[in-house]
Parts: structure tokens; C-alpha cells; sequence
């Protein structure tokens, strides 16, 4: 009887806890479908919003910016962390410890420091140029340990003679890495990708201290609210990035679930 009754009180609390922490995004997703300018006033349900949104150039322009960074950075980010965690992994004990702490130093630090030691790089580095070459190669570093996070547990799950029966049966180091390791490590390199998408995708503080030039979505909402306050298809962008999310991590763990799936199967 204890047990149900705690039971009960546990999920009731799970309950409220998730309605106080998403209420805000409901009402935000709710009210994108209607024109009124303020939360609370109903002027009946539309698309108008949305429509405005796309017919708007700066949203566009903005749009497109932190798509391309956000993909470009995600991929070089994938490509850096699956190298790199396959050469911690080959590390001995101390040296595996070295190393992840050192991969995971921009994760820990406060975005804002890392903001402005990017910003004295690039202002020493004067060849690169300030936009895109910029905001790809910051959102590249902070991206990369969070592939290697997704990466690496992976690996360790992986059996060690995988690789060497790769090589007894008469494949190049490389061929055995690309067509043994990686196949096993797909998974994860997903995860670890569409994570590192989402990174980028939510990124404010660290894209404008590097660039001046290009502005992402982020950077458009803070000047928006900045200069003209709440704007109504503010609401309707808002509810398409949470959207976008929402579908990543979705894909996320159904691709995962699969994979387990598969596994127990054969």
C-alpha cells in the first residue's frame, strides 16, 4: 500500500514538474497559430505567421546562415571526433585520461570565455576571414567533444578483435577502419552529429563575438527583441526550431532503438 501511494505521489509530481517546465513552449507552439500580438488574446486559428515568416528575407538570410554553419560544422565535427576518438582509444590508460579532459575543457567552460579567446584568435589571425570561415571553424571546436562523448563509449563497447580479425584476413589499417569500425560506430556518429547540429543550431554567445558579418538565428531573435520587442512571427520561428529539434532527437532514438533491436535479433 506504501509502495502504490508513493508511486502515485511520484508520478504526480513528475507530472506538474514536466507541465511547469514546458508550459511556457506549449503556450508558445499554441499561440504561433494565431495572429494576435500578445499570449493570452486569441484571434482565431491561422497560418499567417508562418506565412509571414517565410515570405521575410531577414529570417531567410538568417535561416540559411545557421543552416550552413550548423551542417558544415556538424560534419567536420563527426569526421574530427570519430578520428580522434579512435586515436584516444588507442591511447594507453594515462594518456586516454589526458585526453579527455583536454576534449572536454570547451563543454565545461563558460561560453563566455570561450567567446572571447575565439574573438583574440581570429583578431590575431588576420588572414582568416571574418563570416562564415569564422563561425565554422568556433562552432567546429565546440561541436567536436560532443561527438567524441557520443563516440567513445562505443567504441569501449566494441570487441577488440574486430579490428585485428579485419587485419588477419588481409585488409589495409585504413580499409579495416573504414569497413569494420565505422559500420559498428554509426550510431553513435549520428547521435553524436545531430547533437552537435543542435549545438550550433542553439549557439548565441560565442557566434557574436566571432562574427559580425553573418547572423544566425539566434543573433536575429536577440536584436529583434532587442530593437523592437516581441514580435508575433517571432513566435512562429521559435516553434519551427523547437520543431527541428524535436524531430533530431526523435530520429535519434529510433535509429538507437533499431540498432538494439538488430542486435538482440541476431
Amino acid at each position: 500500500m506504501k509502495k502504490t501511494k508513493s508511486k502515485v505521489a511520484s508520478i504526480i509530481f513528475i507530472v506538474i514538474m514536466a507541465l511547469f517546465i514546458y508550459m511556457p513552449i506549449l503556450l508558445l507552439m499554441v499561440y504561433s497559430f494565431t495572429t494576435s500580438k500578445t499570449i493570452g488574446s486569441w484571434n482565431g486559428f491561422s497560418f499567417d505567421l508562418y506565412v509571414e515568416m517565410f515570405n521575410d528575407p531577414e529570417i531567410m538570410t538568417a535561416l540559411l546562415n545557421t543552416l550552413i554553419v550548423g551542417v558544415v560544422a556538424s560534419l567536420l565535427a563527426s569526421l574530427i571526433g570519430v578520428v580522434s576518438s579512435i586515436g584516444i582509444y588507442a591511447m594507453k590508460k594515462n594518456g586516454r585520461r589526458l585526453m579527455d579532459g583536454i576534449t572536454q575543457i570547451t563543454m565545461v567552460n563558460a561560453d563566455i570565455v570561450t567567446a572571447a579567446a575565439f574573438m583574440m584568435f581570429f583578431i590575431l589571425v588576420k588572414v582568416i576571414p571574418d563570416g562564415y570561415a569564422t563561425l565554422i571553424i568556433a562552432h567546429t571546436v565546440i561541436c567536436t567533444p560532443y561527438v567524441i562523448m557520443s563516440v567513445l563509449p562505443k567504441l569501449n563497447q566494441l570487441d577488440p578483435n574486430v579490428y585485428e580479425a579485419g587485419l588477419d584476413l588481409g585488409a589495409t589499417p585504413s580499409k579495416t577502419l573504414w569497413k569494420v569500425m565505422v559500420p559498428q560506430l554509426l550510431p553513435a556518429i549520428l547521435s553524436g552529429f545531430a547533437l552537435a547540429f543542435t549545438i550550433s543550431l542553439d549557439d548565441f554567445t560565442i557566434s557574436t563575438f566571432v562574427s559580425s558579418s553573418v547572423d544566425t538565428i539566434p543573433q536575429y531573435l536577440y536584436n529583434k527583441l532587442k530593437f523592437k520587442g516581441v514580435m508575433p512571427v517571432l513566435r512562429a520561428l521559435s516553434t519551427l526550431i523547437l520543431v527541428v529539434a524535436f524531430v533530431i532527437l526523435i530520429t535519434i532514438n529510433l535509429v538507437q532503438n533499431k540498432k538494439k533491436k538488430e542486435k538482440k535479433f541476431f
